[in-house]
């Protein structure tokens, strides 16, 4: 993997696994405009390294994530002393921006991991809710936080939540911006794992990583593009894709290690996907 860099994310190279850590502790990892520019950039900078088969998102300190840092953003604020009509279209562009640096979490061909302790409220929501997968320690807890503050949660919560968990839940959670727990977030379906604590969080979270970097890249990718697919289109249509998809996707080779290896009671062994720059023209 080339070299990265970050003003906001602690980057870590575990093998086949790369963990982006929220490295703002002192202000509860709140999302600077740094996060929202630098999130989208890492993870397609990582897309194109054959290598990465796994992201984990953490943060440092006490904290997951405490949302959008309202103060670092005061250039929203002064858009209201515009002209109506000029001020909201410059808004709604800032709003559909900041959408696309969670979507870039969808977008990435491997599967990428929220391991979340302490505050996840507000964006943090938004980011989960674009994850493939969420554990969190048992002192983690949540809140769709911007209803508390007067505002309509905007980059992802209401659109990625209620295709997890139950859309009544949701419209409770989001009218009232109550703060629920681990426990509570893990019987509604948000989670696939509470640990007891964030030590544990963290060695289950990479061993859970290390598990699927030990599959078919290719076919990793596989699930993580149809899963996408059929979340946004009905049954017909995602079986239709499916088809196509292993049609061209689906080869002998990969078959073939992983039928081997299963008799010989083995853990296969799977090619990188392409490099980015064997494909340079």
């Amino acid at each position: 993997m080339s070299e990265l860099s970050s003003s906001f994310f602690l980057i870590t190279r575990h093998g086949p696994v790369v963990q982006l850590s929220m490295n703002r502790p002192e202000k509860a990892n709140g999302m600077t405009p740094d996060f929202w520019t630098e999130l989208p950039r890492l993870l397609s900078e990582l897309d194109t390294d054959e290598a990465v088969r796994a992201v984990v998102l953490s943060g440092k300190g006490k904290h997951f994530t405490g949302g959008m840092d309202l103060a670092a953003f005061g250039s929203i604020a002064a858009l209201f002393e515009q002209e109506p009509g000029r001020a909201a279209y410059a808004l709604r562009k800032k709003i559909m921006q900041l959408q696309d640096a969670f979507t870039a979490i969808e977008q990435a061909r491997f599967p990428v991991i929220a391991a979340i302790h302490g505050a996840c409220i507000g964006g943090g929501i938004d980011m989960i809710s674009a994850c493939d997968m969420r554990l969190a320690s048992s002192d983690a807890y949540f809140s769709i936080e911007e209803i508390n503050i007067g505002m309509t949660a905007d980059v992802g919560t209401l659109q990625r939540l209620p295709k997890l968990v139950s859309p009544a839940i949701v419209a409770e959670l989001a009218y009232t911006g109550r703060r629920f727990s681990a426990e509570e977030a893990l019987r509604l379906g948000l989670l696939s794992r509470v640990c007891e604590t964030r030590e544990q969080l963290m060695a289950d979270t990479f061993a859970l990583a290390e598990q699927i970097c030990a599959k078919s890249p290719l076919a990793i990718a596989g699930v993580k593009r149809n899963l996408s697919y059929s979340r946004d289109h009905g049954v017909a249509d995602g079986l239709d894709y499916m088809a196509t998809w292993n049609a061209g996707m689906l080869r002998a080779e990969d078959l073939m290690k992983a039928v081997q290896a299963s008799m010989a009671k083995k853990e296969a062994v799977f090619a990188d996907l392409l490099s980015e720059k064997s494909l340079a023209i």
